[in-house]
């Protein structure tokens, strides 16, 4: 009973006990109880895990040039179903340009309850106003600590080892184009752990009467997947 309720006290299981015809003394419980390895408040993961239908993260990425001129990717990721509902490229980002990013992001009253950030001082008085207007309240990470933003580092990852790291990036349009198409694959055929390996657009199965298995080459054969096609 212990172990399953980490945050009841002694007396809590004594009354408890009770009302299921055992009588124990509370000092008798306090030397049979199940100390707890790790802090009986929420953790980290908790809190993310138990807001996923309200959570959206942000965060700014770097992407060097051919010419060694240096690009920011904006991203705006919506945790249930790891769907990424904006991104944009700038040369300089400043908090107004990141503001008027989050409103095209979630038009039309669409925001969720919580937006997950870092402490970039990007994310300025305009950029906190706009959040605020939005309704959304900011969640912030620890300084240094990306990993308390894992959804949106693993997406930023995922794109840099199966995108950018194949390429050479020209220009800002030819940025734009490159997670743009991505992108698409990404939403539509790209298998994810967390999603039971299913894709952010619910990807139906193809059984075997649909026809033989086809290899689709995306992007001149950056990505491919799979699909069955009658002959």
């Amino acid at each position: 009973m212990s172990s399953a309720n980490p945050l009841w006290g002694s007396p809590r299981i004594v009354g408890e006990l009770a009302k299921v015809g055992i009588h124990l003394a509370k000092a008798t419980v306090e030397k049979y109880m199940v100390r707890p390895k790790k802090s009986p408040s929420p953790t980290w993961r908790a809190f993310l895990d138990n807001h996923v239908r309200e959570l959206a993260s942000v965060d700014f990425f770097l992407v060097p040039t051919v010419n060694f001129k240096v690009l920011f990717i904006f991203l705006v990721l919506v945790h249930l179903r790891r769907r990424i509902v904006h991104f944009n490229v700038t040369e300089h980002p400043t908090a107004q340009w990141t503001a008027q990013q989050l409103s095209e992001a979630f038009p039309w009253e669409a925001a969720p309850r919580y937006l997950v950030r870092d402490r970039d001082r990007v994310y300025g008085p305009a950029f906190k106003e706009r959040v605020q207007c939005l309704g959304i309240e900011q969640v912030l990470t620890a300084p240094r600590s990306p990993w308390q933003n894992p959804f949106a580092e693993r997406v930023i990852g995922s794109i840099r080892r199966e995108c950018l790291d194949h390429v050479i990036v020209v220009h800002e349009r030819h940025l734009r184009t490159l997670p743009g198409d991505y992108f698409v694959h990404y939403h539509r055929w790209r298998c994810h752990r967390s999603l039971a390996m299913d894709c952010p657009t619910p990807r139906p199965v193809h059984g075997p009467e649909l026809g033989r298995v086809v290899e689709v080459a995306e992007t001149g054969g950056l990505y491919r997947h799979y699909e069955r096609r009658a002959a």
